[in-house]
């Protein structure tokens, strides 16, 4: 089997109403700089993405999702540089492309395509599934009080046992978690998530009391600088709440590696790991926080299906991914741009079972989306 052709996509798909921001809140969330604006000055949705179609001269097809705003030249180099090769002879775990945030979005295409040549799912193609079913996290942005507890009475209505939330120390959340907990009792847990806009361990500890009293917050992710790990471990030390360390390799403009996680561990500076990767390595990462007896769930961009669909399988091959995961493009976006949406009940996403990635691709809805 040889790749004859890669066609790359075009689009942008815009959130649904009322899923990110309260509408007095402008707090953009792409991390990185953009067609020279600064970091976070351009919200995710209003920033383009490949959908990826590859071709072989068999007749199979596998799709690919690259995360957003990512470089159309390099883009470029590794289609020219897969044409012609054989799938079938390529190491999974390290494909013949150059480490770069466009890595993933071929990885998925490339597993997709060996899962249905094999007729396996693709967590096969990692040894195999530890679960049917990944626990899952409802999600929305930075919220005034009344809304954020708006939001979470909605997930937890709909049968969600956490919710994951943008911050900074604008935001009074001790009050959210406290009448959080008044709306849908102790057992339903929240992420706060400040992107490292907490900036000092003693702004943390000015709220983190009353964060403690109220007891359903299931950690504080990214709360400090992250290039001070010291001051993760510090906030162990100094709270009961569990700190949560977000690695992210489509960030390496920002240095982001494998190596953070082993750096962590190294200055006993977390409690949970959330990893955002490709497929191989999110598994690689998970095997690395096990042997150190760390929990973790799978990050996001706020993806969609095909992307996500590539998650669900490296969760389910990944033994230590027990947290709640962050898999749930399709309900912040517009579409999904798969025929059948992801299954998910309960906070829980099922895993496909079909071969590849398990999904098809909305032709139809990708060409209402698509752009030049």
């Amino acid at each position: 089997m040889r790749i004859i052709a890669i066609e790359k996509i075009k689009v942008i798909v815009p959130a649904r109403a009322d899923a990110v921001n309260s509408p007095e809140v402008r707090d953009p969330m792409h991390m990185l700089g953009m067609e020279g604006k600064p970091a976070w000055q351009v919200q995710f949705d209003e920033i383009w993405k490949y959908l990826y179609r590859v071709e072989t001269d068999e007749g199979l097809e596998g799709w690919g999702e690259s995360y957003r705003g990512v470089n159309p030249k390099v883009v470029d180099g590794i289609i020219a540089g897969l044409v012609g090769k054989d799938p079938m002879k390529m190491n999974l775990r390290a494909l013949p492309i150059a480490w770069s945030r466009e890595y993933d979005g071929f990885e998925a295409a490339i597993f997709d395509l060996v899962g249905k040549k094999l007729g396996v799912p693709a967590y096969q193609l990692l040894g195999g599934a530890f679960r049917e079913w990944v626990d899952v996290d409802y999600w929305t942005g930075r919220r005034s009080a009344a809304d954020a507890v708006r939001k979470a009475t909605e997930a937890h209505r709909r049968g969600f046992k956490g919710i994951k939330f943008k911050c900074n120390l604008e935001d009074d959340v001790a009050a959210w978690a406290e009448r959080i907990r008044a709306e849908c009792g102790p057992a339903f847990r929240l992420v706060l998530d400040s992107n490292t806009r907490f900036e000092r361990p003693a702004e943390v500890m000015r709220f983190s009391r009353r964060l403690e009293a109220a007891g359903n917050v299931e950690c504080l992710e990214d709360p400090v600088p992250r290039w001070n790990l010291g001051w993760y471990r510090l906030l162990r030390e100094k709270t009961s709440i569990p700190i949560a360390l977000h690695v992210a390799l489509p960030y390496i403009e920002l240095g982001q590696m494998i190596q953070d996680a082993i750096r962590a561990i190294q200055l006993e500076a977390v409690d949970y790991f959330n990893f955002n990767c490709g497929i191989a390595n999110f598994v690689r990462l998970s095997d690395i926080a096990e042997a150190a007896g760390i929990p973790c769930w799978h990050g996001s961009e706020v993806d969609l299906g095909v992307l996500e669909a590539s998650y669900v399988h490296a969760c389910a091959a990944a033994r230590n991914c027990t947290l709640r995961s962050d898999i749930f493009g399709e309900l912040i976006r517009e579409d999904d741009l798969i025929v059948e949406l992801l299954e998910i009940q309960d906070g829980r996403v099922r895993v496909p079972q079909e071969p590849g990635l398990g999904v098809e691709v909305d032709l139809k809805a990708v060409e209402k989306y698509r752009i030049p």
